[in-house]
């Protein structure tokens, strides 16, 4: 059964960072393009930062652009989104997904398997 987990979400003042991490069991992440998504009360899943399967392509959101960095160890299966100068609409549930391609993209709707989010909170 393939699965994705997030991990490292939580509260932080605005201004300050974050990284989280999603691992996938079940199956290898290395022929899977993978995206980091979010998603606050009452409004659509947005906001994707992507990589390709050899970590060398990225894509990004323009309300993320600048700020977050996607990476990917394929060795530990794993991606990590490190999130910088965070801001209050930052706010939300933040999903890993994954792709079968090697085509980097940023919409939601193009990703076949979905985590179960971990809540991400800036607030002072």
């Amino acid at each position: 059964q393939r699965q994705l987990v997030e991990s490292g979400g939580g509260w932080v003042q605005p201004g300050e960072s974050l990284r989280l991490s999603c691992t996938a069991s079940g199956f290898t992440l290395t022929y899977y393009a993978i995206g980091w998504f979010r998603q606050a009360p009452g409004k659509e899943r947005e906001g994707g930062s992507c990589v390709g399967v050899s970590g060398d392509t990225t894509g990004y959101a323009d309300s993320v652009q600048g700020r977050f960095t996607i990476s990917r160890d394929n060795a530990k299966n794993t991606i990590y989104l490190q999130m910088n100068s965070l801001k209050p609409e930052d706010t939300a549930v933040y999903y890993c997904a994954a792709r079968r391609s090697v085509v980097v993209v940023t919409s939601a709707a193009r990703y076949e398997y979905w985590g179960q989010g971990t809540q991400v909170t800036v607030s002072s």
